[in-house]
């Protein structure tokens, strides 16, 4: 008898489309009415599934539809995006998905998610370009020495630095450029391909979960929800430094192992195929001229750019990948590549993040079939519903949960935000609570959620090493249920403050 093997990253996700479809056979179909402001026009747009009608930009408008937000947060545009309206849930004629809709899902998913896609692509062909020239190898190489003896420092510098964009602008989609860079890094220095993945992802996921001034989830969120975003701030900050304090303790536990015994590697079976997907040259000398400087000068400053050009200019998946374009456009000329050359290694070095971009279009897939199937609306009614006669404790803890439940069908932290809030923030009035224990309650419920998530990013993450999320799940179940006991705890003892 043949030994059962856990399926693949997109065969996983294409069972949950499946599941999801079923569902929509089951849940009630609903939408909340949407506000949403015009700029050009300086009014309001509500709309449900009948008609739309046009309301005056006033603070009376908000007042009167219960939406207890500031009238400037609409107008500056910090809430750009439609907004759910308290009170105005109906049920709706089901539209249940068939079997077409769910074929056909993974191709609108891919279509909807071509920005990050293309993302990914680009910089599939840029790292072709670099390896072929043989610099990074060399980098990697003199990386390797300069830290021998010293490796642990790697991890702490590469967790605590990707939290920091997490934190700060939502760093998260963005790491997947760094994983083909940094994986073979921390393979020279003797750790497995998990060691890198976990520094990566866990660190921007704790980032993005304890997000301080991060636009895209606790300033959007404490706007949806009528309150300043410094609100609860100081609490997310020490938040921020206990889960990531707890984090590297427990990668850095993990790696030592490894190190001292790589048979103690989850994924040790596979060291042999992860060592040959990046194989570097550490040990022959290579000779640095003077275009290879300027090569490896490129390559580090497209990364720069991107970071300089999303934290100030408003940058996102179009310029971003423009950038990685153009630099390798650039290396290639430096380098004094052939035209013919350059094509056929840049589209090999795409083609090798082709699965990865797969895996991000079928996970957009399944928000299309719940979106089709008008099931989001009416998960978060019936999960507002919930908390109602709870106390104080229970409420916290409760909402934590409910978010961590709801990012599965809502995995966008902005889209979450603006969805939810308006519905949710007024809950803590009735318990007595600040509205700020809602906006902490959505950053940790998703932020956990994330970690296990795989309509997330952590299976096209895994993909890119070849790792299978079963060895995922066993790497990370320990310091998931610490987190989850340790923020639960967090949450209670908030509320009581």
């Amino acid at each position: 008898m043949k030994t059962l093997k856990f399926p693949t990253a997109q065969t996983i996700l294409l069972i949950i489309a499946a599941l999801v479809t079923l569902l929509t056979w089951v849940v009630p179909a609903g939408k909340y009415d949407t506000l949403v402001y015009n700029k050009e026009t300086n009014n309001f747009t509500q709309a449900n599934s009948e008609k739309s009608i046009s309301l005056h930009a006033t603070q009376e408008t908000l007042d009167g539809l219960a939406i207890k937000i500031p009238l400037e947060k609409f107008t500056s545009g910090d809430i750009y995006k439609a907004i759910n309206i308290p009170n105005t849930y109906k049920q709706l004629e089901a539209k249940p998905q068939g079997i077409f809709e769910f074929i056909k899902s993974p191709v609108k998913g891919i279509i909807e998610a071509a920005d990050i896609i293309f993302l990914v692509l680009i910089i599939g062909g840029l790292i072709g370009i670099i390896n072929s020239t043989g610099a990074f190898d060399a980098g990697i190489a003199w990386l390797a020495n300069a830290l021998k003896g010293r490796e642990f420092i790697l991890i702490i510098l590469v967790t605590t630095l990707v939290a920091i964009g997490g934190t700060t602008f939502g760093f998260a989609e963005e790491t997947i450029a760094f994983f083909p860079i940094l994986i073979p890094v921390f393979l020279a220095a003797k750790y497995d391909a998990l060691v890198g993945v976990a520094s990566i992802f866990i660190g921007s996921s704790i980032g993005t979960m304890c997000s301080t001034i991060n636009p895209f989830s606790s300033i959007i969120a404490s706007d949806a929800a009528g309150i300043n975003w410094t609100t609860g701030a100081v609490g997310r900050l020490i938040m921020l430094l206990s889960c990531l304090t707890i984090c590297i303790i427990y990668i850095l536990r993990y790696a030592s192992k490894v190190k001292k015994d790589p048979t103690k590697s989850i994924i040790y079976d596979q060291q042999q195929q992860i060592a040959a997907l990046f194989s570097t040259n550490t040990t022959e000398t290579v000779n640095f001229t003077t275009r290879l400087r300027l090569a490896l000068f490129v390559f580090s400053m497209c990364f720069a750019i991107m970071i300089y050009g999303v934290v100030f200019l408003e940058w996102w998946f179009v310029e971003m990948t423009a950038t990685f374009l153009v630099g390798a456009i650039i290396i290639g000329i430096i380098t004094g590549i052939k035209e013919s050359t350059f094509v056929d290694t840049f589209v090999k070095g795409a083609s090798d993040l082709l699965g990865v971009a797969l895996i991000i279009g079928i996970a957009r897939g399944i928000t299309v079939i719940m979106a089709d199937g008008l099931i989001s609306d009416t998960m978060l009614y019936y999960a507002s519903d919930v908390t109602n006669g709870m106390n104080k404790g229970v409420f916290a803890n409760a909402i934590t949960g409910i978010y961590a439940a709801l990012s599965f069908f809502i995995p966008s932290s902005s889209g979450m935000a603006v969805l939810t809030m308006p519905i949710m923030s007024p809950l803590a009035d009735g318990v007595g609570v600040g509205r700020e224990i809602v906006v902490n309650a959505y950053q940790y419920g998703m932020g956990l959620f994330y970690l296990i998530n795989p309509t997330g990013l952590i299976l096209a993450s895994l993909a890119i090493v070849k790792v299978g999320f079963n060895k995922w799940l066993k790497f990370i179940m320990p310091l998931f249920i610490i987190l989850v006991v340790f923020t639960l705890l967090v949450m209670t003892v908030s509320v009581y403050l």
